[in-house]
């Protein structure tokens, strides 16, 4: 059964707007309204609207890259976990195939960072727990120098620091690297077709 010129575009319009369903009302209205002008300016051109829909691609796959989109704009205007979550899912979910491999290194890297975070974590506290005892001079070996105690217990809160510091710097890089990757990704999958 063929389908009517204006059910092309109807289907196309609402299941673009299916696949956009959670973002902001402003977000949708003004992606509906962009693909709308591209089903008039095809008309114009004297192509069908099956021809249009079709030249336009899938609409999940375009509500995909728009809501990716809108989750990288959110995060460059507030730097916010929520934002930063909102990207991630976004740039995450504008391929399948990408997950096979992006993911698995991501959560690899993501084991590693953890675990250098808990062991800097671990080394910080370490060092905050046993300082009182290098002040005091308190330990089983009467002859050391407290100083000496001390300047190690110092020791160890820097270095759980400088671990912990480091492995947020490369986790805002990482995180960096996914945005760039996402919209490189966004531009290589867009529809290249003039209309």
């Amino acid at each position: 059964m063929r389908q009517a010129p204006e059910d092309s575009r109807l289907l196309f319009l609402t299941r673009l707007r299916t696949g956009l369903k959670g973002l902001p009302r402003t977000v949708i209205e003004e992606a509906v309204a962009d693909y709308e002008a591209h089903f008039e300016a095809g008309r114009a051109a004297g192509r069908t609207e099956a021809d249009i829909a079709q030249r336009l691609g899938d609409p999940a796959r375009l509500a995909r890259e728009i809501r990716a989109e809108a989750g990288v704009r959110r995060w460059e205007d507030e730097r916010s976990l929520g934002s930063a979550l909102g990207a991630i899912v976004g740039i995450l979910g504008l391929a399948a195939i990408d997950l096979l491999i992006v993911l698995p290194i991501l959560f690899l890297v993501g084991v590693c960072l953890l675990a250098f975070i808990a062991a800097g974590a671990a080394l910080c506290l370490g060092g905050c727990l046993l300082l009182p005892f290098g002040v005091l001079g308190i330990h089983p070996d009467a002859g050391s120098d407290w100083l000496q105690n001390v300047m190690i217990c110092l020791g160890l809160v820097t270095a759980g620091i400088s671990i912990t510091s480091f492995c947020v710097l490369i986790t805002i890089g990482i995180f960096n690297l996914l945005v760039r990757y996402g919209r490189a990704h966004y531009r290589l999958i867009a529809p290249s077709q003039p209309l």
